[in-house]
């Protein structure tokens, strides 16, 4: 079920997995999704390593799972086993270019 990369697994209505999707984006991670009330393989996946719970989210990152993890714990392990994925630094904005941009 699981392979390489990043896959988050949710369902819908989760205000957590929403909180960890939208943390994810922020940090520009590329990430894979996967709802495990629309696939069984996955629901199944998910009871067996959550203890019989479809927990979620529940995030694997090349193979290694976590149960509801913070965006610090998703990006740790991404720097540990996937650091090829972690995207780019880019140089900080002057807050004052940023005013210019959020002009009409």
């Amino acid at each position: 079920m699981t392979g390489n990369g990043i896959v988050l697994y949710w369902r819908p209505g989760c205000p957590y997995c929403t909180w960890l999707r939208r943390g994810l984006r922020v940090k520009r991670l590329p990430f894979g999704e996967t709802d495990i009330w629309s696939d069984p393989q996955a629901a199944a996946f998910i009871r067996s390593i959550a203890g019989g719970h479809e927990t979620v989210p529940t995030v694997t990152v090349n193979g290694r799972a976590m149960v509801n993890p913070s965006v610090a714990e998703v990006l740790a392990a991404v720097a540990d086993h996937a650091p090829g994925l972690l995207p780019a630094e880019q140089p900080a904005t002057p807050w004052w270019r940023r005013l210019r941009r959020a002009r009409p």
